[in-house]
């Protein structure tokens, strides 16, 4: 992969069913394998659901990651990716629910997109703490595209008020057999 054609995007990892932690790993392998190159992860963090309610905690993560995918190409891996991890879109529509794995396109590079189908930047970026934590771990002076402020003064604006406690980080080894700390 050549630099220079590159993007480095930011991908937002939730999972609240199953083996929570194998499904980060599985999900950070498998974006090593099928969109590009797992430049750094954030710590897991373990969080309660936001926007409806469950009883099993969630664990998040962001991963950076240097892919040469546009915008289009890389949301269908990302969901063949969630598809193989058992994701089942039924019923979404009408809000949101438990899942074993989400995979969200937080930032591409500095690029902003609104379409149907597609938002870059994740709206919800400003407004979700389980995001912006791990986000401002690894990339806390990036400036957020549309908003023109950096992480670190979103997450210091962010209203949310949802407990998020940093776990233990994963090992995995992504593509060419480097290990890696999530």
């Amino acid at each position: 992969m050549t630099r220079r054609s590159a993007k480095i995007v930011f991908l937002g990892l939730g999972t609240n069913l199953g083996d929570r932690e194998e499904n980060l790993k599985k999900a950070v392998a498998m974006i090593g394998e099928n969109i590009g190159e797992v430049v750094s992860c954030s710590s897991v963090y373990e969080t309660e659901p936001w926007g409806f309610q469950s009883e099993n905690q969630f664990l998040n993560a962001v991963v950076r990651v240097r892919t040469e995918l546009k915008p289009p190409g890389l949301l269908g891996r990302i969901l063949m990716i969630e598809a193989q991890l058992g994701r089942l879109r039924e019923g979404e529509a009408t809000g949101y629910k438990s899942r074993t794995i989400d995979i969200d396109i937080l930032l591409y590079g500095h690029e902003i997109i609104n379409k149907k189908t597609l938002q870059i930047p994740h709206p919800r970026i400003p407004d979700r703490k389980f995001v912006l934590i791990p986000l401002c771990e690894i990339s806390p002076e990036m400036v957020h595209p549309a908003l023109k402020k950096t992480i670190v003064e979103l997450l210091e604006e962010c209203k949310d008020e949802s407990v998020v406690i940093r776990k233990n980080p994963l090992s995995f080894s992504p593509t060419g057999g480097k290990k890696s700390s999530l």
